[in-house]
Order: structure tokens, then C-alpha cells, then sequence
């Protein structure tokens, strides 16, 4: 199999759970709080290790005890940390994130380190870069960085994909980088315009993409790499949380890419494992392995 690079976020999530939300100048007794580890760019690293990729992750951590424990669960998870370089007087990443008895949630995103991963520090990691075949990018480091990641792995004949999520207007020859662009149909929206699906496929297309991904929920989704839109079935299940469904999504498509199979037939297995990760609570821990999306797509088949 081929290497795969992810330059991303890393955060630190502090949930609590609380049954209302408070009013400004008042406290309310939150009646659980857990931590979890986040950030776009470690959810997919990780799971693209479970769904047995060779993975390098590419971002920072603070100098505090969320940034040595993120280490630690990345070690565990089989992720190579080389690229994680550690911030000095900076805290990690932090998502506060309060959630009431509905179901509703508010979230304050601290960026700290991730605001770190600047484009020389990309230049500094040049190396690594360059042992690696796939680079897998979205949108919560400072879009500079991305556009030179892109750059340079272009220059360095990677495959270069990435998820524009949380969606942001995009610098215009950003497009002419990449190799596959994978927005929801929300993101695909708010980058064209609203021209539906096959409208903003073309549009992404005109603008330089060399092929687009449209990740389309309980529809499957849609491939176009020049010769056409096709539509890839959904697996149907019983959803339980979509946190993590297209940050696995992403990580399944990029690791069957560097595993050497078609897009169509990575789309076919990245529904597959975006499906199964939705019927599990929570991000990282909903993130299936290779084992078990293989076995879901034995059981069940695409609407």
C-alpha cells in the first residue's frame, strides 16, 4: 500500500452536558463532562490507521497535557507523529462544547497550536512529504498553509484531496491543485452558489479541480473526474450520529486510493465506512475498522 499524509487539525474536545443552556452572568451544573480527542485532521488520521493505511499525520500540539495526551492516543492508534511538532508557550487545539438535554450544542473553538501549522512549517517537512503517495487536507489550519501544502505536493506528483470543511471561500487557483475536492452538499452550496449537484460539479471542474466528490448523506455520492457525473448508492442504516461520517468518509476514500483501487470502488467502500461509522456515538470512537466495514459490506448491500 501506498503512504498517506494528513495535514490537519488536532483538538481536544471538553463536552459538557448540561439541561439548559445558561443565560448571560449565570452558572448551571453540568451533569457529566468528558474529554474527547478531535480536530478534523486527527480524526481522519486516525481513521485511516484503523481501516489499515500507512499514515502520517502532519499538524501541532500545545506544550500542556492535552498535547502529550493527544500523542499518546495517536501512538496507540498506529498513527506516525514525526510530523506533529510541538508549540512552545501555546495550548492545543480546544473545542468547548456545551450540550443541552435536546440535543442542541454551542461550541467555542480555541485554535491554539493549530494556528501554528504555518506554510514554513510545511516547508520544513518537505521530506516527509515526499515519502508519502496520498495528501489529505481540510480547512482548520490557516488556509495559506493549505494552498501550500497543495503546492508542494503537487510539485512532489502526490494525489493530492481535500475536504473544504468547515467550509470557507477558496482562493482561486487553490482549485488548479487539487486532485479530488470531496464537499457535503452544504459546502458544495456555499462554494458555487447553490447550482444543485451537477451544477456544482461542473463549476468545481471549470474552476480546476481534476475531479469532484460530493458527499451526499443517505443518498451515497456523486464522482465526476471529467467524463460525466455517476452516482455511488448509499448503504442503508439506522443513523445514530453523523459527528465522524465524513471525516471517515474522506479517510476510507483516500486509504482505498493509496491501497490502489479505482475511485469508483473507493467511493463504494468510503459510503460504506461513512455509513457504519453513523451508527456509532461520538468521533474517534465511532471510527470503524478495516475488518468491520468489510463485513458491514458482506451483510448489507447499496440502496
Amino acid at each position: 500500500m501506498k503512504k498517506l499524509c494528513v495535514i490537519g487539525s488536532i483538538n481536544m474536545d471538553l463536552v459538557a452536558r448540561v439541561e439548559r443552556f445558561p443565560s448571560g452572568g449565570e452558572t448551571v451544573l453540568a451533569g457529566s463532562f468528558e474529554t474527547f480527542p478531535g480536530g478534523k485532521g486527527a480524526n481522519q488520521a486516525v481513521s485511516a490507521a484503523r481501516l489499515g493505511a500507512d499514515v502520517l499525520l502532519v499538524g501541532k500540539v500545545g506544550d500542556d497535557l492535552f498535547g502529550g495526551r493527544y500523542l499518546d492516543v495517536l501512538k496507540a492508534e498506529g498513527v506516525r507523529t514525526e510530523g506533529v511538532g510541538v508549540e512552545g508557550g501555546v495550548s492545543t487545539g480546544v473545542a468547548l462544547i456545551e450540550v443541552e438535554r435536546s440535543g442542541e450544542n454551542r461550541i467555542v473553538l480555541a485554535v491554539g497550536a493549530n494556528g501554528s501549522v504555518t506554510p514554513s512549517y510545511i516547508e520544513g517537512l518537505l521530506p516527509l512529504l515526499d515519502g508519502c503517495d496520498v495528501v489529505l487536507l481540510q480547512l482548520e489550519v490557516p488556509i495559506d498553509t493549505v494552498v501550500e501544502a497543495c503546492r508542494r505536493g503537487r510539485a512532489l506528483g502526490k494525489t493530492v484531496i481535500l475536504d473544504p470543511a468547515p467550509v470557507v471561500p477558496l482562493p482561486a487557483d487553490l482549485y488548479r491543485l487539487v486532485d479530488y475536492i470531496t464537499p457535503n452538499e452544504h459546502e458544495l452550496e456555499r462554494l458555487t452558489g447553490g447550482a444543485g449537484i451537477e451544477g456544482g460539479i461542473e463549476e468545481l471542474l471549470r474552476r480546476g479541480c481534476r475531479a469532484v466528490v460530493v458527499k451526499a448523506g443517505g443518498e451515497g455520492s456523486y464522482y465526476n473526474g471529467g467524463g460525466g457525473t455517476i452516482h455511488i448508492p448509499a448503504f442503508p442504516v439506522e443513523v445514530v450520529d453523523t459527528t465522524a461520517a465524513g471525516d471517515c468518509f474522506n479517510a476510507a476514500f483516500a486509504t482505498m486510493l493509496a491501497r490502489g483501487d479505482s475511485a469508483r470502488e473507493a467511493l463504494t467502500f468510503a459510503n460504506a465506512a461513512g455509513a457504519l461509522c453513523a451508527t456509532g456515538m461520538g468521533a474517534q470512537g465511532a471510527m470503524p475498522t478495516l475488518e468491520a466495514v468489510r463485513a458491514f459490506m458482506e451483510s448489507a448491500r447499496p440502496q
